[in-house]
């Protein structure tokens, strides 16, 4: 789950399903009763259905709760932690950044930190196109050290310029889950 619409499609599959949960949010969901096969096999057939996976192996979990943090980070919080992204992970989710890093790039064929900035691309991205801040401001809440910083790194993954981005009306922004 990557953003508040797909809890709510969640939390609507398992009323559906009359699965009595404590917790949904992204990426995790506690449930406050045991489940049967037959009712984890219909969760599971019923957010197929709407584009979710059931994930149950350990590495997959940590990778999920990773990504969440990351696209929390960078999309929903205001303030971005001050310590660095390793230091921040880390102390998250509990484990050595070297461990995360490891498997984060061994299953998904990409590091955190490109996930990253990605992922800051695409805010940058929703920003430019809202057109209310200038360049230094979305450098300034997107985390970036500099407008010429942010400029280069959007030049780097998009091949644009931030200002001709912004001249171009088409295929401007992905979808959260597609990034």
């Amino acid at each position: 789950m990557v953003c508040n619409r797909c809890i709510m499609m969640v939390k609507q599959v398992l009323n559906k399903l009359s699965l009595p949960y404590s917790l949904v949010q992204l990426g995790d969901i506690d449930l406050t009763t045991d489940v049967s096969v037959d009712q984890l096999k219909n969760l599971n057939s019923e957010l197929k259905l709407l584009g979710f996976l059931i994930i149950d192996d350990r590495k997959t979990r940590i990778i999920e709760k990773v990504k969440n943090i990351i696209i929390k980070m960078v999309h929903t919080d205001v303030d971005l932690p001050k310590q660095n992204l390793s230091d921040y992970l880390s102390d998250q989710l509990h484990f050595e950044y070297n461990y995360l890093s490891s498997i984060f790039s061994e299953v998904e064929n990409i590091t955190i930190e490109k996930f990253t900035i990605n992922q800051k691309i695409e805010k940058v991205k929703e920003l430019l196109v809202y057109d209310e801040l200038d360049l230094n401001e979305i450098a300034a809440q997107t985390g970036y050290s500099s407008a010429a910083h942010l400029s280069n790194q959007f030049k780097k993954t998009t091949g644009l310029t931030p200002s001709h981005f912004k001249k171009i009306k088409e295929n401007k922004r992905k979808s959260l889950d597609a990034v």
